[in-house]
This record gives structure tokens, C-alpha cells and sequence, in this order.
């Protein structure tokens, strides 16, 4: 036996000495003296030795990246000499381990997981496995490598008791070049001259070039010599306008063991007053006048392929000017929820035929953050719409492709893109399905969706791939023949075919204007980049059909691109008649004065105030459509102008005195209001963990803070739903916080105070944490492994040593059951026999009375 707590005995002594002194107390009655003991005992602790017939070896496998290759070859060999070594009663676990770790049999390491070690988070994950009836060891069978320090582990493993032991694998000697750190300012002025930095190691002397990125394109090469193992490259550059911007650096060695570390990342931020971003489809937008004359700083974008998530920086208002929904990158356009509602920025959509529905934006990421809703009504025959997909199910469909870690045909994804149009159309609308080869085959008939969307999505994803090519011309005949002779408000055919292999166009230009004087329009998805053989036939189909081409280079966007035409087509109630406005009393909500609105409005885009908004204008037609709108979202704020505000139908807008006092009041509302003084954020990273500081200071804000506590979120492209971060109160007025993020993974954030809103970022996690090869992470688990009485496992047989700290089982509760039991006794002892009760009373044999 042996006692945890052993100071507790010296109770012992001064319960004697007691005993002496106060005779009264009946410290020397037996039971009560063994009572008394029994709790000393209990105090101290007792435990006994574990009996074990064998030890758990919790084996930790590392499955990242760079361990990969060496692991699946020298793996199996280790299994099976580990299972020899067995003795019965021995156990053998297995964990998988890279970013996450996965008990093996019981889950998968993901390929976005093994661009991380994480061996804290696996030895933290392994403790809570452990049994704590048996004896166990840890092995860690990896390349040394980790990417997170191993300090926070370190009190919880020694406290387990189970020792930690180690087996590198084998590295082969290479040569091997990376780029170790990017450094570049985080924040410059606009115009400001500044100099990007890279440190570049490897094993022998070279020289090779490397490639200086911006925003992904490439804007320089220099030359690179690697001395002494250790290279620099210096890179000056000068940026115009608010936004931040992403930098790269790549080596480009001729021989290179890792190119995977031949890279480096680092955003760059240019400081300025909080503007305007104004996407506009007009090279001379009046808008942008307008604004400049009141006093905004505007950054105007005609090209959307140039935004990214970067150009939100230091923007206080989007304004997005008839800008088609598809024209806009993925990360910017889903960026735009966390900029209204985290980052309290703001935004405005402007009218004109290629915004609202018309643009595409039903059901985008944007749709929610707008007052309006751009689902049509049912009584709204007349804006019904009748819609032809036409599909290759040529040889090339057949072929196969990888989504989600599974793998499908390019024929599937097809059918997948037209079940998602058949999902979007309205109950009211018609729809037809044909599959082309070298015939039609119609699959779905024209019909009415609503009462047969479930059987139309049934029969649409059974379409299979029956080889040969696509024969154009055979195609759109097909689908005007199903058009021709319905009677709807708009009539559309979509073409997706293959732009390597669409066959027979014939006369399809006789076709299409047989097609189009007939009022329908044919747009275009090309399977494939506009460069392959068959592109420019897909782009003229689309242009003498009135239509959009899009083509997918990425086949598995293949559905995203069908939703995004069927909603482009069948929300494009765009009003082309001259429509009186009528006013509202909601203007007074943002301005302190009324507003004379303009008369008429020469067009506009039907939508519906939903419910929550609020609406300053409205059409005066039988719709009643909101034609100024605007509510507040999250910290930020939206607003909806669904006229045309610069291009076609906006000529008597633009004629209207009050046009300029009409945007710059809206937009001001939007923009919110400035950070008032005393509050300050710094965020950094460090590799892959963000390190985050908030500072307050001002005689009123201890106050306001105690009220609202400061809440940081952060926002990335990699998670959808925006995750809060847990603070740390440093020091009065000095709040932190970190986050581990994955590698590469790029972030924005925001600390909020009530309705404050203090944005941060983009910031960039380090991409080749996993392949630096640094000897620092492995001196640091060799001093783990001797903190814990673990070694290096050169002989893997000798794995199931027992180990030298053995593990106890306290027995205290039964000494605390015995002295109740006794303490009972003792109670029951002395009411029946009184003080004077001895144990011989138990045993005296008691006299018959006379």
C-alpha cells in the first residue's frame, strides 16, 4: 500500500496527546480509537498497486504530408514486429494522425488534414483513450516535424504517468530548397514605395529564379543565389487605392526534393479613409460623380474579375451598378455577408437588367443581405417562363471526374445542373429536357413544373452518356420545335455541350434567326475554357441567339452554372414600361427631410419589400413594387435603388435635380458611422495561429465595455458560418485571443462592441508549415519524451516495457465506508451500555435474573 497524501499523519501524535489531556473525550475507548485512525488513514490517502496482466501501447501514427511517402512504406514492417511483441494481457491501439487525429477504424484522415502535425492535439486526444484500470505506454511513430508547439502537452502527459516514447522515420539525404519566411509590411499608404522580403534555405549552393505574384498573377522574376545554406530576395512595389493584396513568392529549383515548400504568401494592406467600392458595368458611371462631388472616396471597378476578398479592406460601402451575378469571384461575392453583417460594412444594389433577378442573384450569397426578395408570384402570368435544356450526352460525358473525394462522371454533374434548374423554376413555369448525340431524345416534355418537379429531377438524373458527338444543329431544332408554339411571357434555351467536340453546326445561323425573330434566346455552357477547338462556334451560337456563354473549366461548378442561368432567366422581371413613383413616409427613417422624388422612372426591377424593410419609394403600377428599400442587417446596414441609375432606362433618373442628394444621402446612411477614438485592434499570425489584441482607453470605456464585452469573429472562405473567438483579459484596458487556423487558410475578422464594429484582415495563415524540416520541433519532443521516462524506440520489440512509474487505485472510500460502519457501532455501543461500555461488555456473559 501506499499513502498519496502522508502528511496527514502527523494528526497521529496530536490525537495521542489529546487523548492524555482530555481523558473526557474517550479517545482511548477502542472503537473510537480505531474511528479516529481509520480517518487519518482516509485523509492520507491510501492506494494500492494496480494489478495488470498487460500494458495498452497507444500507438500514434503521423500521416501528414510530409511524412507520407516514408510512413506507407516502413508502416507495415512496424505493425507486424509490434504485434509479435505482444504478451498476452498486452493491448495494441492505433491512432491516425495529422491535422486531426481518428482512432484507427473509427474514421479517416481527410486530404485538407495532412497539410498539418498536430502531435499536441494527438497525445491530448490519446490521454482521454487511455483506461485508467491498466498500465499504459504511448508510441510516436513520425518525421519529428510538428507545426504546433508541444508546451501545452507537457503537465497533462507527466501527470498521466504513461510514458512517452518515439521512432523517427528514415529521412533519405536530398537536397532540398524552400522559401522559410515572407515579410512584407501589413499596412503601407497608397503610393508608398515598400519592399517585399523572402528568405530562402536549402542544402548545397545554387542559383535559380523566382517568381514574385500579386493577386495570383505574376508581376516579376529575379534571380535567386543560395549561399552558406541561405538566400534572400528583395522586391519593391508601390500600390494605388484602399484594399489589401495578396503576395507570393516562388523558387523554381531544377532539382528539388519538396517543391510543396517552394512557395510563400503575405498580405499587404493599404491604409486609407474609409471609401467607397463602386462595381459598375459603365466606364463612366455618373454615380461615381456624384459621389467624388459629395465628398466620398471612391474606387471604381469596371472589370469584377479583378476583386477578391481583399478588396473589402478598408471599404465602407459596396456598391454593386448592374453588375451580373456571374461576373463576380466566388470569394468576394460570398465575402460580402461577413462585410455587412460582421464587419458592418455596407451595401447598395442599383437597378438595370443584368442586376436583381436579372443579374442571377436569386438564391446567391447576396440574396439574403437585400430588403427586397426577388421570388415572383404566381398571378404574374404574363412574366411566366418557358425553358429548353438541351444536353450533350456525347462519348466525352463519360468520362470521369473527382467531387468531394468521390468520384463521378461529367454526365452526372449534368443532370445534377439540370434537376437544380428544374429546383429553381416557379410551380407556374414550363420546362423541357433533351439529350443530344447524334439525335434527340426528349426526356422531359414541355410541361408545367409544379405539379411534376419530383419526376422531372427523377428522370433528368437518369440521363446517361450514349458516345459520339453532338450535333449542333440537330440540337437547337430540337428544342425550338418544343418552344415555338407556347404561349408564355419569355422563352429560353440553354446549350450545354461540349467545346471539344460539338459536330454538324450546318446552317445554325439561318436556325437561330429563325429562333430568335421568333422572340427566344439561346445562352451557352460550354464544357470546357474558351480556347478549345470548338469554342468560337459556342460564343456565336450565344451572341446570334441573345444569350450568355459561360464556360466551365472546373467541371464540378457544372451545376452551380445552371442554377445561376435558370435564375438569371426566370427572376428576369425586369419592367421596360415608364412607371409612375409614389413616395413614402420611410425616407424620414435615414434624412431629415422629405425627398421630391422624380415623377416617373423609365424602368425597373420587379421585387418585393420583405418583411422587417423598410421602403421610401414604391412603383406605382399594379405591383407596387419597392423601388427604394433599404433595412439593417447584422452591424451593417443594405439598401436596394431597383431603377437604373446610369445606362439604358435611366435617362429621366439622371435628369432629376435631386439625383446626386438622393444617392449621397443613402449612401451615407450605409457607410454607418466612424470608429469613435479610444478603441484599437493589432492581429498578426504566427505560422498558422492568429494572435489577436484588443485595447480600450478613455475615462468612459471601462464602463461601456462592462456593459458590452467585446466579441471577435473571424471569417473565412474554408468555414462557412463565421466561429467566435474566447478572450484572455491580459491587463486592464488589453483583451487577447488566438486561433489556430488550417495552413493556407485566409481570414478577415472583426471585433464588435454593441454596434461597433472594428474590422481586421485578410490575414494568411502560413502555407508550407508541414514541409520547413526544422530541428527545433524534434529536440522539443526529445525532451517530452525524457520528461516522461520515454526514450527513442530504435528496437521496436522492446515497445511493451511495463512501465517504470506504476499507476495506483486510491482506497479511501473503503476506509471511509469502515469508519461509518464503526462510527455506528460505536454510537449504538454507548447508548446501550453507556461510557463505561469496554468491547469484553460485547462478550460478558449477561446473569439470569432472579
Amino acid at each position: 500500500m501506499n499513502l498519496l497524501a502522508p502528511e496527514w499523519l502527523l494528526l497521529l501524535p496530536a490525537l495521542g496527546v489529546a487523548a492524555w489531556l482530555f481523558p473526557r473525550l474517550g479517545f482511548l475507548k477502542p472503537l473510537r480509537g480505531v474511528c479516529l485512525l481509520l480517518l487519518v488513514l482516509a485523509l492520507a490517502k491510501p492506494a494500492i498497486r494496480r494489478a495488470s496482466d498487460g500494458i495498452d501501447l497507444w500507438v500514434l501514427a503521423d500521416r501528414s504530408a510530409s511524412a507520407a511517402a516514408e510512413m506507407s512504406r516502413t508502416l507495415p514492417e512496424w505493425e507486424a514486429i509490434l504485434h509479435r511483441s505482444q504478451k498476452p494481457g498486452d493491448q495494441l491501439h492505433f491512432v491516425d494522425f495529422a491535422a486531426t487525429p481518428t482512432v484507427r477504424g473509427q474514421g479517416e484522415i481527410t486530404v485538407h488534414d495532412v497539410e498539418e502535425t498536430r502531435t499536441a492535439l494527438a497525445l491530448q486526444f490519446t490521454l482521454g483513450q487511455l483506461a485508467h484500470d491498466r498500465l499504459a505506454r504511448i508510441l510516436l511513430l513520425t518525421d519529428g516535424y510538428a507545426t504546433e508547439p508541444l508546451a501545452p502537452i507537457i503537465e497533462p502527459l507527466v501527470r498521466s504517468g504513461a510514458p512517452l516514447d518515439y521512432r523517427l522515420l528514415y529521412q533519405p539525404s536530398s537536397v532540398d530548397y524552400r522559401v522559410d519566411t515572407v515579410d512584407a509590411p501589413a499596412r503601407v499608404q497608397a503610393d508608398e514605395a515598400f519592399m517585399l522580403m523572402a528568405r530562402i534555405v536549402g542544402g548545397k549552393d545554387a542559383e535559380f529564379p523566382c517568381d514574385i505574384m500579386r493577386d495570383g498573377v505574376k508581376i516579376g522574376q529575379i534571380g535567386v543565389r543560395v549561399s552558406g545554406g541561405e538566400g534572400r530576395v528583395r522586391f519593391s512595389d508601390r500600390l494605388h487605392g484602399a484594399g489589401s493584396h495578396r503576395y507570393g513568392v516562388r523558387i523554381l529549383p531544377q532539382d528539388d526534393a519538396h517543391p510543396e515548400n517552394n512557395a510563400g504568401e503575405a498580405w499587404v494592406e493599404v491604409a486609407g479613409r474609409a471609401g467607397v467600392l463602386l462595381v459598375t458595368a459603365y466606364e463612366q458611371d455618373p454615380v461615381a460623380d456624384v459621389l467624388t462631388a459629395h465628398g466620398f472616396q471612391v474606387r471604381q471597378v469596371t472589370d469584377p474579375s479583378e476583386l477578391r476578398a481583399g478588396s473589402l479592406s478598408g471599404c465602407r460601402l459596396v456598391i454593386l451598378n448592374n453588375v451580373p451575378a456571374h461576373k463576380l469571384p466566388d470569394d468576394f461575392i460570398h465575402g460580402l455577408d461577413f462585410h455587412v453583417r460582421g464587419q458592418g460594412g455596407g451595401l447598395l444594389m442599383c437597378g438595370g437588367k443584368f442586376s436583381f433577378g436579372s443579374g442571377g442573384y436569386f438564391s446567391s450569397a447576396i440574396d439574403p443581405l437585400l430588403p427586397v426578395s426577388m421570388e415572383l408570384r404566381k398571378e404574374h402570368r404574363k412574366l411566366r417562363v418557358a425553358m429548353v435544356i438541351v444536353m450533350d450526352r456525347s462519348g466525352s460525358m463519360a468520362m470521369t471526374v473527382s467531387e468531394g473525394g468521390k468520384t463521378v462522371e461529367k454526365m452526372q454533374l449534368a443532370d445534377e445542373g439540370a434537376a437544380r434548374t428544374a429546383s429553381l423554376l416557379s410551380d407556374s413555369d414550363m420546362l423541357s429536357v433533351i439529350a443530344v448525340d447524334t439525335a434527340p431524345h426528349r426526356f422531359v416534355p414541355m410541361t408545367e413544373v409544379g405539379p411534376h418537379r419530383d419526376e422531372i429531377e427523377d428522370k433528368v438524373r437518369r440521363i446517361r452518356s450514349e458516345g459520339g458527338g453532338i450535333y449542333i444543329h440537330v440540337a437547337l431544332e430540337a428544342a425550338w420545335k418544343e418552344l415555338r408554339d407556347v404561349d408564355v411571357g419569355q422563352r429560353h434555351i440553354i446549350l450545354f455541350a461540349d467545346a471539344c467536340d460539338s459536330e454538324n453546326p450546318e446552317d445554325y445561323k439561318s436556325l437561330l434567326k429563325k429562333i430568335t425573330d421568333d422572340g427566344i434566346t439561346v445562352s451557352v455552357i460550354g464544357m470546357g475554357t474558351e480556347h478549345d477547338s470548338d469554342s468560337d462556334l459556342l460564343k456565336d451560337i450565344a451572341a446570334r441567339g441573345n444569350g450568355r456563354i459561360m464556360f466551365d473549366e472546373k467541371i464540378t461548378e457544372l451545376p452551380a452554372l445552371f442554377a445561376e442561368e435558370t435564375v438569371a432567366i426566370a427572376r428576369s422581371a425586369f419592367i421596360t414600361e415608364a412607371t409612375e413613383l409614389k413616395s413614402t413616409p420611410g425616407w424620414l427613417e435615414i434624412a431629415a427631410a422629405r425627398m421630391p422624388w422624380l415623377p416617373k422612372v423609365d424602368g425597373y426591377n420587379l421585387s418585393y419589400l420583405k418583411p422587417g424593410a423598410t421602403a421610401a419609394a414604391l412603383s406605382g403600377d399594379e405591383y407596387g413594387s419597392p423601388l427604394v428599400s433599404f433595412w439593417q442587417r447584422g452591424l451593417g446596414r443594405t439598401a436596394a435603388v431597383s431603377f437604373p441609375l446610369a445606362g439604358d432606362f435611366s435617362e429621366a433618373t439622371r435628369r432629376w435635380p435631386q439625383y446626386g442628394d438622393c444617392i449621397a444621402t443613402l449612401c451615407r446612411w450605409l457607410s454607418g458611422d466612424e470608429v469613435p477614438a479610444g478603441l484599437g485592434i493589432e492581429s498578426r499570425m504566427d505560422g498558422a495561429d492568429l494572435s489577436l489584441d484588443f485595447y480600450y482607453d478613455g475615462a468612459d470605456w471601462p464602463q461601456r465595455i462592462a456593459a458590452n464585452e467585446p466579441l471577435a469573429f473571424l471569417s473565412s472562405s474554408d468555414r462557412p458560418e463565421p466561429r467566435s473567438l474566447p478572450w484572455e483579459r491580459l491587463a486592464p484596458g488589453h483583451f487577447h485571443a488566438r486561433a489556430p487556423l488550417h495552413a493556407g487558410e485566409s481570414v478577415r475578422g472583426a471585433v464588435q462592441i454593441g454596434k461597433i464594429a472594428l474590422p481586421f484582415g485578410p490575414l494568411l495563415a502560413a502555407s508550407n508549415i508541414e514541409w520547413q524540416f526544422r530541428r527545433e520541433p524534434i529536440a522539443e519532443l526529445q525532451a517530452l519524451c525524457a520528461m516522461t521516462g520515454g526514450k527513442e524506440r530504435l528496437n521496436l520489440a522492446t515497445s511493451f516495457e511495463a512501465p517504470p512509474r506504476q499507476r495506483f487505485s486510491e482506497v479511501q472510500p473503503w476506509f471511509l465506508a469502515l469508519l461509518l460502519v464503526l462510527a455506528v457501532l460505536d454510537a449504538v455501543c454507548t447508548r446501550v451500555w453507556g461510557s463505561g461500555f469496554r468491547i469484553s461488555a460485547l462478550f460478558r456473559r449477561r446473569e439470569p435474573s432472579a
